[in-house]
């Protein structure tokens, strides 16, 4: 079987706990396995489903999330060469100027290895709680990225857009990597053209194995980024298969697939599988590894 270019962990953002220790031995224990990246999900807060009859979001506020920038300062100093990679940050219900601080600060501490994913969301509950206007959030988050890369690769910038306006300023320290990589999740067509245009990569949520429905989508980042002439073969592709849905060989052929359509990035995910503490998603993911390497 050959090797997947980049094997990733899902860091168990919901159910790994509190413990520090914990945390860092999870970690450690990815990069001792091999693996390239460690990839944490993003809420800041939960919504009370009790309050709100008919709640169908996907996480409520029994469910804990560990601030990406904050967690990912706190891995740089006990890792050395894992990847760091948000998946995603929701970036416009943030500032652009912090995200871009944030960021880069991270990328110097860990000496490079932040690759910055990012999307627009689906909570309104947290953009109200974070001053920030929900319905344009998807056209805002291209200025919001144009913003960021040109902060992150000149000392000093001047911008007055239609959302932002920044006057002879800059970071201070810059990132290692100039830019940082930015992917992008979602796949409606806004996004899928945001990609093709000025994406470094697509964070892909369906799991499984790959079919049909995913060589459409590829296909159509890959004419928005011919239309932008940028050539496709530089947009990467990220996956995820969950523990929950089979065997650890079963997820390996399903590695494997994803392989042979041209997936970059594939990530094990052990969320949601029946496990109840740090120690049995770290044996969980060392099983995956052995399965994938054959």
């Amino acid at each position: 079987m050959s090797k997947i270019a980049n094997l990733g962990v899902i860091f168990p953002q919901t159910e790994i706990g509190t413990n520090a220790s914990a945390i860092r031995d999870y970690a450690q224990a990815a990069e001792d396995l091999g693996y390239d990246y460690l990839l944490a999900f993003d809420h800041v807060l939960g919504a009370n489903a009790e309050s709100r009859p008919g709640w169908k979001g996907a996480y409520r506020h029994t469910d804990a999330f560990h601030e990406p920038f904050v967690l990912f300062g706190y891995l740089a100093a006990v890792t050395t060469s894992i990847e760091l990679t948000t998946g995603v940050i929701i970036l416009p219900q943030r500032q652009t100027a912090l995200v871009a601080k944030q960021a880069a600060t991270v990328d110097v501490l860990s000496g490079g290895r932040l690759r910055l994913g990012i999307g627009i969301g689906w909570n309104p509950v947290e953009y109200e709680a974070l001053g920030e206007d929900f319905h344009n959030r998807g056209v805002r988050s291209e200025e919001q990225i144009e913003v960021m890369r040109s902060l992150w690769t000149n000392e000093l910038i001047t911008h007055e857009g239609k959302w932002h306006k920044i006057t002879d300023s800059g970071l201070n320290p810059l990132p290692v990597q100039r830019p940082i990589p930015v992917w992008f999740g979602g796949k409606s067509d806004q996004v899928l053209r945001r990609i093709g245009q000025m994406g470094d990569g697509w964070i892909s949520t369906q799991l499984g194995a790959p079919d049909d429905r995913s060589r459409e989508i590829v296909d159509r980042i890959h004419r928005h980024a011919q239309e932008a002439g940028r050539s496709p073969e530089n947009i990467g592709l990220e996956t995820w298969v969950s523990a929950r849905d089979g065997s650890m060989d079963e997820l390996a052929a399903k590695v494997e697939a994803w392989r042979k359509f041209g997936a970059t990035h594939v990530a094990i995910n052990t969320m949601g599988a029946g496990f109840s503490s740090p120690q049995e998603h770290i044996d969980a993911i060392s099983r995956f590894k052995v399965a994938v390497n054959g």
